[in-house]
C-alpha cells in the first residue's frame, strides 16, 4: 500500500443527518415533496447532481445552480459554528499520514473541504471534491460565477478516487479507500482499491457491497487494521 485516500462527509465528520436537515428544509420551503428514498439516493452524488435530483425528482421551484448555492451557504453556515467532527477522526489521520501520503476524496463542495481543513489543520497531499473531477482535469466541467460546478461526477463513479490517487502519484490499486456509505463504497472499490468500510450507523450501506470490503466498527480502529501501532 503506498496511500490512503479518505472520505470526508460519514468517515471524518458526522455531517450526512446536517445535509439530510438541510436539504429537507430548502426543498419544504420551495414547493417540493421530500421521499422517503430521496437521502440514500443522494448520498455521494456530487454538487450538480444532487442540484438536480432535488430540482426533477423532488421538485423544488429553483434552478439546480441556485438550489446548490443556497443549501452549500447554509452547510456553510453550519460548519463555520463548528464542523461536526468525528471522536477521533483527526487523531487517526495525523497518525496514518506519519506513514503514507493521505488524501481525501468526497462529494462535498470545495468550499467544505476547505473549511474542514481550516480547522483541522490535517497534512493532506491533496483534497478533491466530485464536483472538481471534470474541471480539475480541464478536460470537461463548467463552473458557476459563485463557485457551485455545474458538471462533474459523484459516486458511486470511482472518478473522485482516481483523481485522488493520480494527483498523489500513486497506482489506485495501491492506495487503500475509507468510506462508510453505499455509493461511497462502490466508487472505491470501482476504482480498484483495497476498501475500508465503517458503517454509517445512521444510514448503514447495502450489507452486500459490505462483503466486499474490510468491515471495522469505528476510525479509530483503523491504524490497527492498516498494522499501525497505535501511539
Amino acid at each position: 500500500m503506498d496511500a490512503v485516500i479518505f472520505d470526508l462527509d460519514g468517515v471524518l465528520v458526522d455531517s450526512e443527518r446536517i445535509w439530510d436537515e438541510v436539504r429537507r428544509a430548502v426543498v419544504a420551503e420551495h414547493g417540493g415533496t421530500w421521499r422517503e428514498e430521496a437521502t440514500r439516493a443522494q448520498q455521494g452524488m456530487s454538487t450538480p447532481e444532487w442540484a438536480r435530483y432535488l430540482v426533477e425528482e423532488l421538485g423544488a421551484r429553483l434552478s439546480p445552480p441556485e438550489i446548490a448555492t443556497l443549501v452549500v451557504k447554509r452547510m456553510a453556515a453550519r460548519y463555520a459554528q463548528e464542523p461536526p467532527l468525528i471522536d477521533g477522526a483527526v487523531d487517526v489521520v495525523r497518525q496514518v499520514s506519519k506513514r503514507w501520503p493521505v488524501a481525501i476524496a468526497s462529494s462535498s463542495p470545495v468550499i467544505l473541504i476547505k473549511g474542514f481543513l481550516d480547522v483541522t489543520g490535517l497534512p493532506v497531499g491533496a483534497a478533491v471534491s466530485s464536483e472538481q473531477v471534470g474541471a480539475g482535469n480541464t478536460k470537461t466541467g463548467k463552473v458557476h460565477t459563485n463557485g457551485v460546478t455545474l458538471e462533474g461526477k459523484g459516486k458511486p463513479a470511482p472518478d473522485v478516487y482516481l483523481y485522488a490517487a493520480e494527483l498523489l502519484g500513486v497506482a489506485p490499486e495501491d492506495c487503500a479507500a475509507v468510506e462508510d456509505s453505499t455509493n461511497g463504497l462502490k466508487s472505491a472499490l470501482a476504482a480498484g482499491m483495497t476498501v475500508y468500510a465503517i458503517p454509517n450507523p445512521h444510514f448503514p450501506p447495502d450489507p452486500e457491497v459490505l462483503k466486499r470490503t474490510r468491515v471495522l466498527n469505528k476510525i479509530t480502529d483503523l491504524p490497527a487494521a492498516l498494522g499501525l501501532v497505535s501511539g
